[in-house]
């Protein structure tokens, strides 16, 4: 028996193939994997990553066959999505569908009860009690998602317009962002009727080092984008869950800009996405 691990995320998507002792014997690594932004495009990417996996693994299709795996994937909430997605002509024994959170959360404590808030191109908190889940905020960018790398890269741009225009002084942030768009509001503007959320969040990092280094518009949209991540925290907290990991590619960045109080709270995780997706796999429950 084989288990095969998928995290699709908001930016890219990955999977992690093991054999029956855990050893890991295949990897891959492909674009954003969303559901509810473009299902064709994410479920490629699904593919390509498992794909890459069997690749590396040199499993034959009999071994193929073998494969117990769990889909992580943003999105999969949108109503009708995961009975779509469970109509797919899979070559496995049997794959499990859950949200990407859901296994971020698993791999975090190791199974065990526990809660994450997860910050990367989306943002949404997820805990576990007793098997029973609980959900904080994660709707989708723009309506919901704040203090995620979509929040923090949009803020900005919105900033970035409003100097460009003259309404606000820029600041060396909006200054240098304005530059990606050749110092021109309608490149900026044709620019924005067709970015993803991948394509806000791709600003965020330079965002958080603008403001690390006292950017005042930097130093505002981040100290903001805290804020929501600390309500998702204290929204968990309030349910009783008794630990939680902060996870997600600007978790860390992000994470210096929380209160002591609240950052003395937080627990490293046991695992990642992967882990719990293969800790899932291995249960053959959700």
């Amino acid at each position: 028996m084989y288990f095969l691990g998928i995290d699709a995320g908001g930016t890219q998507c990955r999977a992690r193939l093991t054999d029956s002792t855990g050893r890991i014997i295949g990897s891959g690594l492909s674009g954003p994997g969303n559901v509810r932004k473009n299902y064709k495009q994410a479920f490629s990417a699904i593919t390509d990553a498992y794909f890459q996996a069997i690749r590396e693994a040199e499993l034959s299709a009999n071994n193929v066959a073998q494969i117990r795996a769990c889909f992580g994937i943003a999105g999969i909430g949108r109503t009708g999505t995961k009975a779509e997605l469970q109509m797919q002509p899979l070559p496995f024994h049997e794959v499990l569908f859950t949200n990407d959170a859901v296994i971020a959360n698993i791999g975090a404590h190791s199974g065990q009860d526990g809660g994450v808030v997860i910050v990367g191109t989306g943002s949404i908190g997820i805990g576990r009690i007793a098997g029973k889940s609980i959900r904080v905020g994660g709707y989708g960018f723009p309506i919901s998602d704040e203090g995620s790398g979509a929040y923090i890269g949009a803020k900005a741009l919105s900033a970035t317009l409003s100097a460009a225009d003259g309404r606000v002084e820029h600041s060396g942030l909006t200054t240098a962002l304005f530059r990606n768009f050749d110092y021109d509001i309608q490149v900026l503007n044709d620019w924005l009727d067709t970015a993803t959320p991948k394509d806000f969040a791709a600003f965020a990092e330079r965002i958080i080092t603008a403001a690390n280094d006292s950017d005042p518009v930097g130093y505002e949209i981040v100290q903001n984008a805290a804020k929501h991540i600390e309500t998702l925290i204290k929204s968990l907290f309030k349910y009783d869950v008794p630990r939680i990991a902060l996870c997600g590619g600007i978790g860390e960045p992000i994470k210096p800009w929380l209160s002591p109080r609240i950052n003395a709270k937080l627990v490293k995780p046991d695992g990642d996405a992967l882990d719990g997706a293969l800790w899932l796999a291995r249960q053959n429950s959700i």
